[in-house]
Parts: structure tokens; sequence; C-alpha cells
């Protein structure tokens, strides 16, 4: 018999949150005794009162990172004893997945549904499939000779921060998490001040899982504070880091600033999404990037803002993009069936319409939205917005909205589609639509992005990475080339005297 659908609405109301820290195994108030108070975009409700980390915790947290790699009670475990903790950890995950998806959904506004559905599993699948992963990774021996022996080792690198963002917190951590955690090393995660909920408990799985104390570390805090201190901290050898391109920018400052610590930025993106005439599949096309843009209320850094569309299908285009936006309209995040949820703020809920006031002002042409939604609720709701006429000049198709607002731009040839596509500071993720299979990878071939996406858009998998050119970031996330990041590479040599 199938389980009843929970009252989230209830089980909100019965919500008790922690919001301590935790470090070296407890949970902890914040050295200065501060907190900030964290509130749901959903309806403004209070939830709780959330330690406001500072340099002070931060060197707590590095200092019990460092203890725990120093003595190796992880680090020198063996992978096999790794790989056991780390499954009991998702399986940890996915038994408390109702609660899990409650706190992201209270935290940053997107759907229940979607919480429970995507990331809690996203998560747990994460972490199980690096667990396989620890002990599946072989060294080598390089091929020098008979004279001597060269072992290229993969070694762990010590203490990892983490700093996360607030669109997806358990996913991004988890990206993280695991092949830093598999390959040895200890972490402190700084989490996103906005959505620090699912960070302290996760934390909390882990070392009911076994994850020896000291080697998760969780410090809630501001940017400008608790994030400035991990990334300055002399003590911390590499940097994982998801956010904005503006404060990617800082994190290569504080590591130049301090011990020229690996800073890996997964950043932000304003991703084309090209339709050529050929594809014959209008209505699929424009489907999918409704879709697409409006899932996660448009926080995702991949999501296909500018959409580029030859000038014969654009007016077709155009109708099943404005019949599709009205499905994602904003509704209750709490109900189950809503589509699209609350933005994370009022900060960005203004930010957004900011964007959609200039849009206006340069002379886009709005087809469907542009206003705010479910004001009476005392949440922060976007309407799903789209923009025609515009130009690859104007504010909206340049700068990353982090909203559910969709530029179109109409081109007349290959040519000018693929000018226009990599004509921006941004290169995370493309999508071409075409049935002509030379045109599909000469388009992708020539295409200035980390992902490109063919006849479809967000196909995902562990097993393939992700990260983008140029100021997306460097690194990747996911796959077996994360681990890349949170190891170092050994060479021992060997010398075989000759008998």
């Amino acid at each position: 018999m199938n389980k009843p659908a929970p009252d989230w609405h209830a089980a909100a109301a019965a919500l008790r949150i922690d919001g301590r820290a935790l470090i070296a195994g407890q949970r902890v108030a914040a050295r200065s005794g501060e907190t900030f108070a964290k509130a749901s975009p959903i309806d403004g409700r209070a939830l709780g009162d959330i330690a406001r980390g500072r340099v002070e915790d931060i060197d707590a947290a590095v200092a019990a990172a460092r203890a725990a790699f120093a003595d190796a009670r992880w680090a020198g475990k063996a992978p096999a004893a790794r790989k056991k903790v780390l499954q009991r950890f998702a399986d940890k995950i996915l038994a408390a997945k109702e609660e899990l998806a409650l706190l992201e959904t209270l935290d940053m506004g997107k759907p229940i549904q979607y919480s429970l559905a995507v990331d809690v599993g996203a998560t747990a699948r994460t972490i199980a499939w690096y667990a396989e992963a620890v002990d599946k990774i072989y060294d080598e021996i390089a091929p020098t000779g008979a004279s001597a022996l060269a072992l290229i080792t993969r070694e762990a690198m010590g203490v990892i921060g983490v700093v996360v963002p607030w669109n997806y917190p358990m996913i991004m951590a988890a990206w993280k998490l695991g092949p830093a955690l598999a390959a040895g090393n200890s972490v402190v995660l700084k989490p996103s001040e906005k959505s620090p909920l699912t960070a302290l408990r996760l934390a909390e799985l882990a070392i009911e899982a076994g994850l020896p104390e000291g080697v998760f570390n969780v410090v809630p805090g501001y940017g400008h504070e608790a994030g400035e201190a991990l990334a300055l901290h002399m003590d911390v050898d590499a940097i994982g880091f998801t956010g904005s391109t503006r404060v990617g920018r800082k994190m290569l400052e504080y590591a130049g600033r301090s011990n020229l610590k690996r800073v890996y930025n997964e950043l932000g993106g304003k991703s084309a999404f090209v339709v050529f005439d050929d594809f014959a599949d209008v209505t699929r096309a424009a489907r999918t990037v409704a879709g697409s843009m409006f899932f996660n209320q448009g926080e995702s850094c991949n999501a296909p803002s500018r959409v580029l569309v030859h000038e014969k299908v654009a007016d077709r285009f155009l109708e099943v993009v404005a019949a599709e936006a009205p499905k994602y309209a904003p509704g209750d995040p709490l109900s189950g069936r809503a589509e699209m949820g609350a933005l994370v703020d009022e900060t960005q809920m203004n930010t957004v319409l900011g964007y959609i006031a200039a849009g206006n002002a340069e002379g886009a042409k709005l087809v469907t939205g542009g206003a705010r939604a479910r004001a009476e609720t005392g949440g922060f709701y976007v309407q799903p917005t789209v923009f025609e006429r515009v130009r690859n000049d104007m504010k909206i198709a340049r700068e990353e909205i982090f909203g559910p607002v969709m530029s179109v731009i109409r081109f007349k040839d290959e040519a000018e589609a693929i000018a226009l596509a990599n004509d921006s500071s941004y290169g995370l993720q493309a999508s071409v639509w075409s049935d002509n299979v030379n045109r599909a990878h000469r388009v992708a071939r020539a295409l200035r992005a980390g992902t490109v996406h063919v006849n479809q858009y967000d196909e995902d998998d562990i097993t393939v990475p992700v990260g983008g050119y140029k100021q997306s970031g460097n690194g990747r996330d996911k796959s077996l080339h994360a681990f890349d990041k949170y190891t170092e590479l050994k060479t021992t040599w060997l010398r075989i005297d000759a008998a």
C-alpha cells in the first residue's frame, strides 16, 4: 500500500531548528555567541537563529580538521573501510529524506516535490558513487627503464575548505564532499547564509554513519566573515567553491594573499540554447527550454537563459514558449504540486525584478510574465518571464540574472549563431538543436562551453564531469575527474642497482 503524502505544512509547523555550528563532532554556538535570524522565503516565517561564524570559529574548525588529518583517523583507513562509512552516510541521507527535503524547501523556497525527488536523491547517489569509486582508483608505475622504479601515487591533500551556494545546497555540497572525503581529506564546509540548514544536518548524519569527529565540520555564517576567513586560512590546502563569478575572483585573491592554496571555482553562466530551422520538432525544443529555464525558479548557473532561434522558426518557437510559461506560475512550495517556488530572499527577488525593468527599458519585447507574484503570502515570487527581440548587447543578455527570465535572440545563419553564442564572458553550458548531424557536430565543437547538449538539455549523470570555460570557472565537479582537485600526485623514485 502506498504511503500517504506527508502534510508538509504540519511538518513545517512542528520543525525545530538547531542552527549551531558543528565542529570536531559537536554542535557548538559561535565563539562570539552571535547569531543571525533565518526566515523562509516561502512566506517570511521565522525558522530559527543560526550561529554567526567568524574568524575564531573557522580557526577552531580548521584546527579540528587538521588534527583529524594529522593523526590519520580517516585518511589512514583502508579505502574499503572509507567506502563502508560513506555508503552508510548515503543510506542515512535516504532514511532522512523527508526531513532534509523539508529543510531545503523552507530554507530556499524550491517546491517540496523537487527537494524530495531531485535534491535528496542526487545527494545520496553522489556520496554512494564516490564511496564505490574510492577503492577502484589505481596508482601508476612510470616506464622509466630497468635501472629505476618511479611510483606515481595519489595522496589526500589535507584540509579542504568548501563554500557552496544557496540554489542547490545539498547537491553542490555533495559534489565536493564525495571526492574530498573519499580521498581521505578532512573538510570544513561553509554553507551560504541563505541556506545553511541541510549542511548542518548532513554533518550530523555523516557522524552517525561513522565518520570520525573532526573530519567533516560545518561553520555557518556570512561570506565576508566566515567565507573569507576560510579562504584566507594558512592551514587550508584547497578551496572548492561554487558561486558567483564576482566572489570567485575574490577566492583567487584570497589564495594569493595567503598560502597559494588551490582554488577550484565553479561559477556563473549565461548558457546559449541554439535552435536551427532544420530541427523539425520546434515544439519539443520550446517545451524543453521552458522546463529547463524555469526549473528551480531559474536559480541555476546552467539555466538556458540566452535562447538563440533561427528567424524562420522564431515565431512558432515563441508561440509555444508563451503557452508553456504560465504552467510554471509560482505556487505554494509545500503543496506538493507547485512547479516553481519562491526566490531565495527579498534581495534576490528585487534583483530579478530590476533585470526585468532593464529589459523593458532597453527595448526588449515582454512576451509573458514580468511581475512579482503571490505578494499576499509574504514570500518572494516572480512570474516566469520571457523577452524577445533581445540584442546580445542588452543587460538581460549579458549578465547572469539567476531568476526565471528568458531572453530570446533571433539569428540568420550558422555563423551568426556561433558568434552570438560565444559572445559572452561565460562558458558553462550550451545546447544545439539540429537534425543535421554534421551541423550538430560542427556547432558543438565551435561553442566555447564546458558542456554542450545536442537536441536535449539538462541530461545529467554523476559519471560525467561538469564545469566551464572562461569566467564560468576552472576544474570539474562530478566523475572521477573530481579527484584531481582534492589529491596530490607524488612521484617516488627508487634506484635499482645492477646485480
